[in-house]
């Protein structure tokens, strides 16, 4: 491993059938005021919503309502939650539901006694809070995987006036203090979001795997966590409440993107810049402008790796190296990669999710492109690119 880091982690889980009875103890440590922040009102639909506010009850919780968070949240919710969360003084914000609900939560913490914009500030300008920063706890309890936001800094906001959508990693202040994990809580997931959410997973495994060249362990772990997505993402979209299968993808989940697998290495992070600039445009689901943009963007930058794309193949898809030349490898563990995706069901086209060839111009101004990985793009390969995945 030839990077320097520095790895913290104060992110306290709680894992299985039996975590919701964590939070009785956890809320100890707490004040009496928690935002409930959660999104549309499935939570109410399943049952999530009474069995965590009867715990908020017994543990003698005043309640501040905070719903209605949208999958791709808003600067203007953003703001709207900051005000609410200054106006109660709220002592801890309780994010119920997947990453968007997490994200915002996050972003919130940091908002609610900013003074100044938190959009501008922390967003467009990647600002870090002040060491003396007044930084309102969070916890999480998990109801759609995919983006390991229960377990790292990272909150994404969406500015649709702008046309922006960007993604801030808050240093371990903004972390969730606790999340809770209980693998049931995704079964009644649709499988349009649940799949999403397998493709979200892998996505944040290969821009952190298709980097660098030395040998690194980090390299490792993502092969296997990607070998596990893919084994229990087959289970699972023929039984959604296969519980070991959706456990295991809750567990590799939060592995894929809570800091681990990124140490000793850089990141390419341009699939999400892509597919970001996409939503932003389009609004579409996350995971879903991820699917649509990976195989273009990949295929298009695998002649400038080619030994790890070679060694994707062969350590994540099973691919016999013999007789092949690296580039002919490599073909085919992105064929292979293809494959997969088909068989559990992501959007294959970005024309499916809104994209139009009159929109591509404006989706990649909004590209946010970072000099890392094995290619730095320019605007036209982002906009040849985009073409690609219509």
């Amino acid at each position: 491993m030839l990077g320097n880091f520095t790895y913290c982690n104060p992110t306290r889980l709680h894992f299985g059938q039996d975590a919701l009875q964590n939070l009785t103890e956890e809320l100890k440590k707490y004040g009496p005021t928690v935002q409930l922040s959660y999104g549309g009102g499935s939570i109410k639909r399943n049952g999530i919503y009474d069995k965590v506010v009867d715990v908020l009850r017994a543990a003698g919780k005043t309640i501040v309502e905070d719903a209605g968070v949208m999958p791709n949240p808003t600067v203007e919710k953003l703001r709207e939650g900051a005000a609410t969360a200054r106006t109660h003084n709220v002592d801890l914000i309780l994010a119920v539901g997947g990453g968007s609900t997490i994200d915002y939560a996050k972003g919130v913490s940091v908002a609610a006694w900013f003074d100044g914009d938190a959009w501008e500030t922390f967003y467009k300008q990647q600002a870090t809070p002040a060491p003396d920063a007044r930084i309102i706890p969070v916890g999480a309890v998990l109801t759609m995987v995919g983006t390991g936001s229960e377990m790292n800094g990272g909150s994404v906001i969406t500015n649709h006036a702008e046309g922006l959508k960007i993604g801030k990693v808050f240093d371990e202040r903004v972390m969730p203090r606790f999340a809770i994990l209980n693998p049931e809580f995704t079964f009644t997931l649709p499988k349009y979001q649940m799949v999403a959410g397998f493709f979200d997973i892998m996505s944040h495994l290969m821009e952190q795997y298709f980097s660098n060249a030395d040998d690194n362990t980090s390299d490792y772990i993502a092969e296997g966590l990607m070998r596990s997505l893919v084994s229990a993402s087959r289970r699972a979209v023929v039984n959604p409440q296969d519980y070991e299968a959706r456990s295991n993808i809750m567990w590799t989940a939060t592995w894929a993107l809570n800091t681990l697998v990124k140490c000793g290495k850089t990141q390419d992070w341009m699939v999400h810049m892509i597919g970001q600039a996409l939503g932003a445009h389009t609004d579409a689901t996350h995971g879903m402008t991820l699917a649509a943009v990976s195989l273009p963007y990949y295929r298009f930058v695998a002649p400038f790796g080619l030994p790890k794309f070679a060694r994707f193949a062969e350590a994540v898809w099973g691919v016999s190296a013999a007789g092949k030349t690296e580039a002919q490898l490599a073909e085919e563990g992105l064929n292979a990669l293809e494959t997969w995706m088909k068989e559990i069901g992501v959007v294959m086209h970005s024309s499916e999710l809104g994209l139009t060839e009159e929109l591509i111009p404006a989706v990649a101004d909004s590209t946010i492109i970072f000099p890392a990985g094995y290619h730095t793009l320019t605007r036209d390969e982002v906009i040849n690119i985009l073409r690609q995945s219509l």
